[in-house]
């Protein structure tokens, strides 16, 4: 029997299709539906930041034992306070506290479903009618995606190639208006695997501080620099500006599938709290999901280790160094292999993160139109996944990620070149 056609009150949301297209994952599976399938080549995958199945970036044995432990001691099968478990946020801020020139408390760490999570605590709390907010070009797309979902305006500032990915300040400025809320930095960076010196952070810290924003600094990657550039935390600036450090354990601990991440507040100023800001981060955790309570509890107990001076007298010292140590040969083995690739150009050696930037030279190439057909063709061709320069505002570029095995890192680049030279155009 046919049901009589009538109008239903319901339809799906549309915004969800744009913000979905735009982020890492939408560009991957439009790359990775392209594989040809009658390829007998194996698919190397260096498009996203993911290592944790590759036995050279294994967490370690200290964190899956907490995990184990957690679970069988029945202890942590209840919910867990909004903020997050008490002993969870005092591990983190004694873990965070290092080198910090004004301590954190438990009170400034709010735990999260990942940094993914932190980053729309941030957006949501700060988006207000009218509002616009400065993100890094090359970036993150994912900010943008929750930013456009929560009519927050984005406008981009430039990271410059040519000076190392240092940011654009005059540029800043030039796009900051009053109903500007925040400045975003990702440091170690993400997508250019940059690392931003002391005195560069200074210059962000002095040039918000003059235009009346907050610092939403993005440390997903922290301490994983491998280069000449010490690593610095923003938060050391807090005394400066007011400086939200969005983190997780998920790329340090090499466990993104654990979902485990914080946002801090760092303002001894307390601006934050005088402006309401402190309050709206409170209570929007207090209508979204928590972490598993007994990934919290884990977390207690590990980074409790990873926090005291003893760590350098035991393996998780060795864990640390081994992962750093992995990530500079896999960078300098990347680098150096696109340096044998005239029609690619990466500006600058790799430092930090997982990452880097390569310049298309479309000049150079035959039947490629831009940097998603080339990555649409070369995932055809070869089976590898890279990720266009689109997906993170820098059109004709490629991010290329160098934390995988070095056999498979050394074969992927490989035919890379070898796709290269078949489309070069001819002398």
């Amino acid at each position: 029997m046919e049901i009589e056609a009538k109008r239903w009150g319901f339809r799906g949301k549309q915004e969800l299709n744009a913000a979905s297209a735009s982020t890492v994952r939408g560009y991957l599976n439009q790359i990775i539906a392209r594989i040809n399938k009658d390829n007998s080549s194996s698919v190397i995958r260096l498009g996203h930041g993911d290592p944790s199945h590759f036995p050279s970036f294994k967490t370690t044995p200290a964190a899956e034992d907490a995990i184990v432990d957690a679970l069988r001691s029945a202890k942590h099968n209840c919910y867990a306070p909004s903020a997050g478990v008490l002993p969870a946020r005092r591990a983190i801020a004694d873990y965070l506290n290092r080198d910090l020139p004004c301590k954190l408390s438990p009170d400034d760490v709010y735990l999260t479903s990942g940094c993914t999570q932190a980053i729309e605590v941030a957006i949501n709390v700060l988006s207000r009618p009218g509002a616009n907010i400065l993100l890094p070009r090359p970036g993150f797309p994912y900010y943008e995606s929750c930013s456009a979902y929560n009519h927050l305006e984005v406008r981009h500032y430039d990271l410059l190639p040519e000076k190392g990915w240092e940011v654009d300040l005059d540029g800043v400025e030039s796009i900051a208006d009053e109903n500007t809320v925040a400045l975003v930095i990702i440091n170690p960076g993400n997508p250019c695997g940059n690392v931003f010196s002391y005195e560069q952070l200074h210059k962000v810290a002095e040039t918000a501080r003059k235009l009346g924003i907050l610092v939403i600094s993005d440390e997903a990657y922290d301490n994983l620099a491998f280069g000449s550039t010490r690593y610095v935390p923003m938060r050391v600036l807090g005394s400066t500006v007011p400086v939200l450090t969005l983190g997780s354990i998920s790329k340090r601990w090499i466990v993104p599938g654990w979902r485990l991440g914080w946002i801090v507040t760092s303002d001894p100023n307390g601006i934050l709290k005088k402006s309401g800001v402190i309050d709206s981060i409170a209570e929007f955790l207090n209508i979204s999901s928590d972490p598993a309570t007994f990934i919290q509890n884990s977390c207690h107990f590990f980074m409790k280790q990873a926090a005291t001076p003893q760590i350098l007298e035991n393996t998780k010292e060795d864990f640390f160094s081994k992962i750093i140590s992995t990530l500079r040969e896999c960078a300098d083995i990347c680098y150096n292999r696109i340096e044998e690739i005239p029609s690619l150009t990466c500006p600058k050696k790799p430092e930090g993160s997982m990452f880097v930037m390569v310049k298309l030279n479309l000049s150079m190439l035959e039947d490629i139109n831009d940097d998603m057909d080339f990555c649409l063709k070369l995932a055809e061709e070869e089976s590898v996944i890279v990720l266009p320069g689109i997906a993170v505002r820098l059109k004709n570029w490629l991010r290329i990620t160098f934390a995988i095995e070095h056999s498979l890192l050394q074969e992927g680049l490989g035919r890379i070149k070898g796709f290269c030279q078949r489309h070069a155009k001819k002398q």
